[in-house]
């Protein structure tokens, strides 16, 4: 909309953000849902006028001074034909253009920068593929399209930034996903727009945009020195997984080379693509999706593993494009503590 006329786009912008009316636009996407909402405004006012009209109008000329006997007023097709199809007309604009911009905003491009969010009370918890941790904070270039990966590690929770026009909720056990592209540099407000307990009013924090520059300097600087693919190497290898997973022909579980984005077959006949939802539920829940061929002998992880945890398991399964890559995992398996290499139960499925 703000194609169509910018020096006034500008002007409501600029006065309904300085009234504090709406947030400032920082994405790429929040001019358009303001022009949704301005275009719904117009014409909830415009209706608001058209009925106040009508009911001052009526109540004069059919009051009961001029018309104290009641006259029989007959219908008109043309005119309930024309309150009809104007409103349904508008109503349809209004969806068209609503569902364009829904699908658009939960749709993310192909090229969108990947960050981990987990939400638990009463915090947020950002998990960088760099291995950046953040807490209450979540620090993101401009001009790049920004895609987060929410879940819960408790209750319901629902992730909010005013000024990207952007709420999608943190569920348990689920992962969600939502975008931005940011477009100006600053600190904007992060929310939990869902009643999660009685600190909900302080599951508050900060998104910092910066330039790329600035970005880059940041990532460098906040760096652990492991990213989350080296951390689930890590605990794939802590826990044994490599004792199944080694492509080996007696192997109890399946090969994890390039398996993520493929699809599986499974032991009731259907298939699967192995996506993040999916390796989840491998891990914590592995009986319910058993990979055709092997047999449902993988135990559970649920209350073993953090979600932060489960995260950089998939990232190291993201990355597994090669069976030599699990084999190094498996000689890390062998390098380690006796304790540590026994810590869990070699098993069947996915890790």
């Amino acid at each position: 909309m703000s194609h169509i006329s910018p020096v006034i786009w500008q002007f409501l912008v600029n006065w309904m953000t300085h009234f504090a009316i709406i947030p400032p636009e920082a994405s790429k996407m929040a001019s358009d849902m303001d022009a949704l909402l301005f275009f719904e405004t117009l014409v909830s006012l415009f209706g608001l006028v058209v009925v106040i009209l009508l009911v001052v109008t009526f109540s004069s000329m059919y009051a009961r001074h001029r018309h104290p006997v009641a006259v029989q007023i007959e219908g008109s097709t043309l005119l309930e034909a024309t309150w009809t199809i104007i409103p349904l007309g508008l109503f349809l604009v209004m969806f068209v253009w609503g569902a364009v911009i829904y699908f658009r905003a939960f749709t993310p491009p192909p090229n969108a920068m990947k960050i981990y969010v987990v939400g638990k009370q009463w915090m947020w918890k950002a998990e960088h593929p760099g291995g950046q941790h953040e807490i209450n904070s979540l620090h993101v270039p401009t001009g790049k399209p920004v895609e987060l990966i929410l879940i819960s590690q408790d209750v319901f929770h629902s992730f909010s930034v005013p000024a990207f026009r952007v709420k999608r909720e943190a569920i348990p056990g689920r992962y969600n996903t939502v975008w931005f592209e940011p477009t100006a540099p600053g600190t904007y407000h992060l929310f939990c727009t869902q009643y999660c307990g009685t600190a909900h009013s302080a599951m508050i924090g900060d998104v910092v945009v910066q330039t790329p520059d600035d970005y880059k300097k940041w990532l460098d600087e906040s760096t652990s020195g492991m990213s989350l693919a080296q951390n689930g190497e890590r605990l794939f290898a802590s826990l044994s997984c490599a004792a199944c997973h080694n492509n080996r022909p007696d192997a109890r579980g399946p090969n994890l080379a390039n398996v993520y984005g493929s699809k599986l077959a499974l032991t009731n006949g259907s298939t699967i693509i192995a996506d993040d939802e999916f390796l989840r539920n491998a891990i914590l829940n592995p009986s319910q999706h058993v990979t055709e061929g092997y047999a449902p002998i993988m135990p559970t992880y649920q209350g073993q593993i953090s979600e932060e945890g489960v995260i950089s398991l998939i990232e190291y399964i993201k990355q597994l494009d090669s069976n030599y890559r699990i084999q190094q995992t498996l000689t890390t398996t062998g390098l380690l503590p006796e304790s540590h290499a026994k810590s869990a139960p070699a098993a069947q499925g996915v890790k």
